[in-house]
C-alpha cells in the first residue's frame, strides 16, 4: 500500500474487491461488474480556502496525495460518497450505538462488548457483570440506532425515505463468532467470507427473523433514545461464539490474559482474551461504526 502523488491531474486507480477477483478467477463467463463505489477517506475539506481566488480555493484538496487502490474489504473506503437529490438538506443521518434502551445493551466496564465463549466461562458471571453469553446466548445484545442526531430536527419529524437505512452490512472475523437474532439462535445470512476470514452479513428489513425494525418512538428521553432528532431504523443482534474458541488454542496463538471481576469468592479470576471489532455499515448512506468486542475464556492453565 502506498500514496499516489497527485499533482493536480485526474488519477483513476481502480481494483476489484477480493470477491470480484474470486468471481473473475472462475473463468466461467459469469463475472459482471454490477456495482462500484467512490470514497473520500483521505480528503480534508477544511483545506478549502474561500478567501483565495476562485480558481485556487480547492487547490490544496486537489493536490492531496491519495492512497492507491487496495482490495482489503474490511478497511477499504470507510467513508463512501452518495448522491442526494434534496438540495435543502442540512443534516445527514448517522449510526449510533444505543446503550440506554435497556439493561441488556451497554458494554462491560472495560468499554468493550465482552463475550464469554463457553459455558464454564459464562458460569463465572451474572447479569451485573455485563458479560454477553456466547455459548448459551441470553438477553444481552447489541443495538445500533439510525437517524439524525440533532435537536434542530424534531424526533416527531418523519425522516425522508431516501435517508432511512433499510439495509446493513455487518462484518466480523468468522473465526470468532457469528451474528444471530436478538431473541433466537437463528443465524443471519452470510453473504460471503473473504480471504482474510472476514464474514460479511447483508441484513435488511425483510430478513427473517427480524434484525432491523423501524423506530417509531418520538420520545426525547435520554433513558431510551440515543438519537435526538428524526429516527430511521434499529439494528439488533447477538453473537454466538465459534466452536474454534471453545478449545482455547486460538487464545494461546493470538490472545493475551487479564484478571476480571466475577463470581469468584476472591472477587476476580484470570481469563484469556482476544480483542477484535465488528463493523456495522448502512448501505444507503455509507455511514459506518466499529464496535470493540473482547472474547474471553476462563484460564484453566
Amino acid at each position: 500500500m502506498a500514496f499516489l502523488d497527485n499533482s493536480g491531474d485526474i488519477i483513476l486507480d481502480a481494483v476489484l474487491t477480493d470477491t470480484g477477483r474470486m468471481r473473475l478467477a472462475k473463468g466461467d463467463g459469469s463475472f459482471r461488474i454490477a456495482k462500484f463505489a467512490f470514497g473520500d477517506d483521505e480528503i480534508d475539506y477544511s483545506l478549502f480556502d474561500a478567501l483565495t481566488g476562485s480558481a485556487y480555493q480547492d487547490l490544496q484538496i486537489l493536490q492531496t496525495p491519495v492512497l492507491e487502490a487496495f482490495t482489503n474489504n474490511d478497511s477499504l473506503m470507510k467513508s463512501t460518497l452518495l448522491s442526494i437529490s434534496d438540495e435543502n438538506l442540512l443534516y445527514l443521518p448517522i449510526l449510533e450505538l444505543n446503550e440506554v434502551r435497556s439493561a441488556d445493551v451497554d458494554r462491560h466496564t472495560n468499554s468493550m462488548f465482552t463475550l464469554a465463549v463457553n459455558k464454564e466461562t459464562e458460569d463465572k458471571f451474572n447479569s451485573s457483570h455485563k458479560v454477553m453469553y456466547g455459548s448459551n446466548p441470553g438477553a444481552r445484545h447489541i443495538e445500533v440506532d439510525q437517524g439524525i442526531d440533532s435537536v434542530n430536527v424534531p424526533a416527531t419529524m418523519t425522516l425522508s425515505s431516501d435517508l432511512v437505512e433499510t439495509q446493513y452490512l455487518i462484518t466480523i472475523d468468522s473465526r470468532f463468532a457469528q451474528i444471530i437474532n436478538e431473541t433466537s439462535t437463528a443465524a443471519a445470512p452470510v453473504a460471503f467470507v473473504d480471504d482474510d476470514q472476514i464474514a460479511h452479513y447483508y441484513i435488511t428489513t425483510s430478513t427473517s427473523p427480524s434484525f432491523v425494525t423501524h423506530n417509531s418512538n418520538t420520545s426525547t428521553t435520554s433513558t431510551a433514545e440515543c438519537i435526538d432528532g428524526s429516527r430511521g431504523t434499529i439494528l439488533k443482534f447477538r453473537l454466538l461464539a465459534d466452536m474454534t474458541l471453545h478449545g482455547g488454542a486460538l487464545f494461546d496463538d493470538i490472545g493475551s490474559t487479564t484478571d476480571m471481576t466475577d463470581n469468584t469468592a476472591g472477587s476476580s479470576s484470570n481469563y484469556k482474551y482476544i480483542d477484535s471489532t465488528i463493523g456495522v455499515k448502512g448501505i444507503s448512506t455509507g455511514y459506518r461504526v466499529d464496535l470493540p468486542v473482547r472474547f474471553i475464556r476462563f484460564n484453566t492453565d
